[in-house]
């Protein structure tokens, strides 16, 4: 199980790094800061959890899913419109950050079950 995780992890490394490289080659004008504050957005997703686990993992997964970030970046492509071109391409980095550090998607049990292992102090 060990080796899948391992993959899983790389994926989502190079995730991250083709969501970067879509950002620069988009054209969008966004400014660094922005850029930043719109990467870490979903990690406001944990906010979910003050209306507990199920709900919790709901938000959180729905915000940290690959599918998310892509079709954002596909539909700036087919619009032509580069800011969201590179709002779906952050997006899509940022997950890609998380798995690359084992945070996977939540289960409705806890914060800390992922689909890449349990995470925190007592993993």
């Amino acid at each position: 199980m060990k080796d899948v995780i391992v993959w899983q992890r790389a994926e989502g490394a190079l995730v991250f790094g083709a969501g970067l490289v879509l950002v620069w080659w988009s054209g969008a004008d966004l400014p660094w800061w922005a850029a930043v504050l719109v990467f870490f957005a979903p990690d406001l997703s944990f906010l979910g959890y003050g209306m507990g686990p199920r709900i919790g993992a709901a938000i959180y997964n729905l915000l940290h899913v690959y599918a998310l970030g892509t079709v954002l970046l596909a539909i700036g492509a087919v619009l032509g419109w580069p800011l969201l071109l590179a709002l779906g391409a952050l997006w899509l980095a940022h997950s890609g950050f998380d798995r690359m550090f084992g945070y996977g998607l939540k289960s409705a049990a806890s914060f800390q079950e992922t689909h890449l292992g349990r995470i925190g102090r007592k993993a």
